[in-house]
């Protein structure tokens, strides 16, 4: 695609994305105009009073519930967005996602560990959920990429493919198993596994952005080589291109990026499917535009279907999860097809 183009589009993605986050930090059980919601991120974030007269109420909401709550959902859908970006170009299969490493599954068996035992880490308190299950998720991807390895020395695609399900089943099965040894706590397991911003502030938004900056940076590092991997692995190869050193150090980065995400928000799936998908059309096949985007495309789109999730039966807050699904599942639907076709 023409640079020029591309440029211009990457600056209306970033006009569309400012758009959207004022739009999902406005709207909500109590509506409030842009103008205040402007003037009340302006004041907090620079010190410049735009208005006067805005309620302290409104305040509170804006500052304390929303904007953290917006800025959250959008940075786990720019991870695993990005994260799924990596991992179809890696395995050159566009219904691929992070989760086919067996992240989520980890992560949802750490846990479900913890709402079972109870346990608490002294040292981080409140956070030990989100903790063990960002470890137990990125353990899992570890052992699948060992497995691939061992018994392929090339990882080649399928291999990386099929020891991901094979974990992620056999995981799933010793969470299930839990869940019917404590089953007064299955509840808990499944809303967990759904995904939700709710009532999660400032400290759920710092806690994410290491995942995001080591992930993002890492990633960014081997665009060169992504583009040369969609090639064919002995095209890369004869180019110089260590490919299992690469591909296992993506899968990393790769997991950093989602097992971040869903220790934090829990599991919601399809945007690592839907964000790449429409990035690639949009702007074309060159990862230096692909990744960048994929994280803004994701995180907007993660931004939306979380407005969508907490205002349509307001006051019930539906599960972010289901929403994306609900969007999700057609999408890859057509996708596959489409192609099959």
């Amino acid at each position: 695609m023409n640079l020029k183009t591309n440029k211009k589009k990457c600056i209306i993605s970033i006009f569309i994305l400012i758009f959207i986050i004022y739009i999902g930090t406005s709207i909500g059980s109590s509506n409030i105009s842009m103008l205040d919601t402007i003037s009340i991120i302006a004041n907090k974030t620079f010190g410049i009073t735009l208005r006067d007269g805005v309620l302290p109420k409104d305040v509170s909401i804006i500052w304390k519930i929303r904007l953290p709550r917006v800025l959250l959902a959008f940075l786990v859908g720019g991870c695993l967005a990005t994260s799924g970006a990596v991992v179809q170009s890696i395995l050159k299969n566009q219904l691929a996602s992070p989760y086919t490493l067996g992240v989520s599954s980890g992560a949802s068996l750490g846990a479900g560990l913890v709402i079972i035992t109870g346990i608490t880490i002294p040292v981080i308190g409140s956070f030990t959920l989100p903790f063990v299950g960002f470890i137990f998720g990125l353990f899992t991807v570890y052992l699948v990429i060992l497995f691939s390895s061992k018994i392929d020395k090339t990882m080649s695609n399928n291999t990386i493919i099929l020891a991901g399900m094979v974990f992620s089943l056999f995981v799933n099965a010793l969470l299930t198993t839990l869940t019917a040894m404590f089953s007064e706590d299955l509840k808990r397991i499944a809303l967990w596994q759904m995904g939700s911003f709710a009532m999660k502030g400032w400290t759920y938004v710092g806690l994410i952005i290491p995942f995001c900056l080591v992930g993002m940076i890492g990633t960014l590092m081997y665009t060169k080589e992504m583009d040369i991997l969609t090639f064919g692995e002995e095209q890369a190869q004869s180019v110089g291109v260590d490919t299992s050193k690469v591909k296992t150090k993506l899968f990393i980065f790769s997991a950093v990026l989602t097992g971040g995400a869903v220790s934090l928000s829990g599991t919601i799936g399809f945007v690592d499917l839907i964000a790449p998908h429409v990035v690639r059309k949009i702007f074309g096949s060159n990862h230096k535009y692909v990744i960048p985007m994929s994280f803004v495309f994701g995180g907007c789109l993660m931004v939306v279907t979380d407005l969508i999730a907490r205002s349509v039966f307001a006051p019930t807050e539906l599960p972010v999860g289901a929403v994306t699904a609900l969007i999700g599942a057609p999408f890859f639907a057509y996708v596959y097809f489409k192609k099959a076709s």
